[in-house]
């Protein structure tokens, strides 16, 4: 199936040609038609499906196909609602991309930085908001945002705005919605209060379910290495040192790590910028904008800050901290080898970290390859009696190579361009976003 057989208004197929974009992903090509009806959907999906191009063509569509017809003031008749302040950005630049020739306009709405702006934004008229739920709330309470017109309603990353607190927000934002609306509900999982939540959003729902564990770990090819906690340092900066000019993403677990990461390769004279919460809304968007530039190699973050990052040619991910929540480590993996490109994720894996990885390769349902022994090993290793014999990642010659002088050898780039307009095996160019 292409885009053109889903019959979308002209103007969005133009956008999505310029984009190279011609065959929906699978989550595209179960969701969209749905929405085309104007039924309510619940999407199960990760991030790096290309969910956000999965509710936001056939909202374009619609508001597209209903302006033609009426010329009426500009109001707000969608609202999409995420958790972080680096997706909402990402997705604003999706609908600006999708919409770019439909006349209908969108702005982001966030805390972190003076409202101002914004405020001029929804006084001049949007059709669309992009928003964060606090300054949401905010400047709704101040009389600034009104729903009275909203047809469309999409609650984006349910499951991390949990996490992250916003619950008692979203019901508050929910309870303001006029009854009479189309909603979109994805989560990447669904433990009981996100079914709660989604049953007080939708009405007449249909489900699509894109599993996260195969969404993203087949196509990443994945390495361990198991080093001692006060290795991980140069292990890092060697696995750096090794590939100069690549785009590397680095996870840790907290927000001082991070900022010591950060330390440890300046040391090393390896430039990076660390994003977390704790940095300010300008601090992290120069960071993240230098980084999808290329301007910046290396780039270090938490969980929570590195949702909405999407690079193209992202070669490596390195989970510096192994996550404590399996369901993470999928999220964090799929920075690399969005849509139909392929890419690499190394681990490192000290002795307290073992429990973490079991509950990893339970659920995606594989073992992580153990890459071979090197000069940073961890001298516990032994006493866990982990002897099983040290795997290669798929396609070895693409994903890595080390002896126990610690030398690597590693594909040079990730291959998204070479993927994009071109056959991925099913004649499909998808869409990243």
């Amino acid at each position: 199936m292409t885009f053109k057989e889903l019959g979308l208004a002209e103007p969005i197929l133009k956008a999505l040609e310029t984009e190279g974009y011609t065959h929906p992903t699978p989550i595209q090509e179960q969701a969209i038609p749905i929405l085309l009806t104007g039924k309510d959907l619940l999407g199960v999906a990760q991030t790096g499906t290309g969910k956000t191009a999965a509710f936001g063509i056939p909202i374009l569509h619609h508001l597209y196909e209903a302006i033609s017809l009426s010329q009426n003031k500009r109001k707000v008749k969608a609202l999409v609602v995420t958790p972080t302040r680096e997706l909402a950005i990402q997705i604003g630049e999706s609908f600006t991309a999708y919409g770019r020739h439909t006349g209908l306009k969108n702005t982001v709405i966030f805390g972190g930085v003076k409202q101002g702006k914004q405020v001029n934004a929804l006084r001049a008229g949007v059709d669309i908001i992009i928003a964060t739920p606090g300054r949401l709330l905010d400047l709704m309470n101040q009389g600034f945002i009104t729903f009275r017109d909203l047809e469309f309603v999409v609650l984006d990353e349910a499951d991390q705005m949990l996490d992250m607190g916003f619950i008692h927000d979203i019901k508050k934002i929910i309870a303001k919605l006029p009854p009479k609306r189309q909603s979109l509900f994805f989560s990447a999982t669904m433990p009981k209060s996100i079914v709660e939540l989604s049953r007080k959003m939708l009405g007449d729902f249909e489900r699509v379910t894109i599993k996260p564990e195969q969404a993203t770990a087949e196509k990443v090819e994945q390495g361990v290495y198991f080093v001692s906690k006060g290795n991980k340092p140069k292990l890092l900066v060697h696995l750096l040192e090794q590939r100069p000019s690549d785009s590397v993403l680095v996870f840790s677990r907290t927000k001082h790590g991070a900022n010591k990461i950060v330390k440890k390769l300046d040391q090393a004279g390896i430039q990076s910028a660390a994003i977390h919460g704790n940095k300010s809304q300008v601090a992290r968007q120069k960071a993240l904008g230098a980084f999808k530039e290329g301007k910046l190699k290396v780039l270090v973050a938490t969980d929570i800050a590195a949702r909405g990052i999407d690079v193209e040619e992202l070669s490596l991910v390195v989970n510096y901290d192994l996550p404590n929540v399996s369901e993470t480590y999928v999220h964090r993996i799929g920075r690399t080898g969005r849509a139909s490109a392929s890419g690499i994720a190394l681990s490192f894996c000290d002795k307290e970290e073992r429990p973490y990885l079991r509950d990893i390769e339970k659920l995606i349902r594989q073992e992580v390859p153990r890459m071979p022994q090197h000069q940073f090993v961890d001298e516990g290793i032994d006493e866990e009696k982990d002897d099983r014999p040290a795997q290669k990642p798929r396609n070895q010659r693409n994903a890595g190579n080390s002896n126990r002088s610690g030398n690597s050898n590693f594909r040079g780039k990730n291959n998204r361009n070479q993927n994009r307009g071109k056959n991925n095996g099913t004649g499909s160019t998808n869409t990243n976003r």
